[in-house]
């Protein structure tokens, strides 16, 4: 019998970015944002990279894995993880909204709550708990200090 395969958050980001450009291309409902306005997207997107990159270096630096099923080895808290619990969830919300605004259409705005949300019920609640067992009071003062998402 094989192992259960597990689906990874990148692949979610994936599907969800597959069905904005869809729904962009066959279903836009209506223009939100016009050009030039659109290429305020751009912002988000840099946020996404410069929030969600470092804090995967901060985890490799720290020896602790970024896949979500493997057993942490450390709390990191510091960098990104001061103002956000979970910057590379963050990272790639606000990469779907940065897409979404360079798209500019509504039906492309579509994915990201449920993308957000997925996450937050597949992923976030389960690892909260586990860092917790896990960490015991420390990770109870890190939850204490630093907000989930913003």
């Amino acid at each position: 019998m094989e192992p259960k395969r597990k689906i990874v958050p990148p692949v979610y980001l994936l599907l969800a970015m597959s069905t904005m450009l869809g729904l962009h291309r066959w279903a836009p409902l209506a223009r939100l944002i016009a050009p030039p306005y659109t290429y305020f997207g751009v912002a988000f997107i840099a946020l996404a990279l410069a929030l969600g990159v470092p804090a995967i270096g901060a985890f490799q630096k720290a020896g602790t894995p970024v896949i979500p099923f493997e057993r942490a080895t450390a709390l990191v808290t510091s960098g990104s993880f001061r103002f956000t619990r979970n910057p590379m969830y963050l990272g790639m919300a606000l990469l779907l909204f940065g897409v979404a605004v360079l798209l500019g259409s509504a039906g492309a705005f579509l994915p990201i709550p449920v993308f957000v949300w997925i996450i937050q019920m597949r992923f976030i609640r389960g690892e909260e708990r586990f860092l917790e067992d896990l960490f015991g009071k420390h990770y109870v003062a890190y939850k204490s200090r630093v907000r989930r998402w913003i």
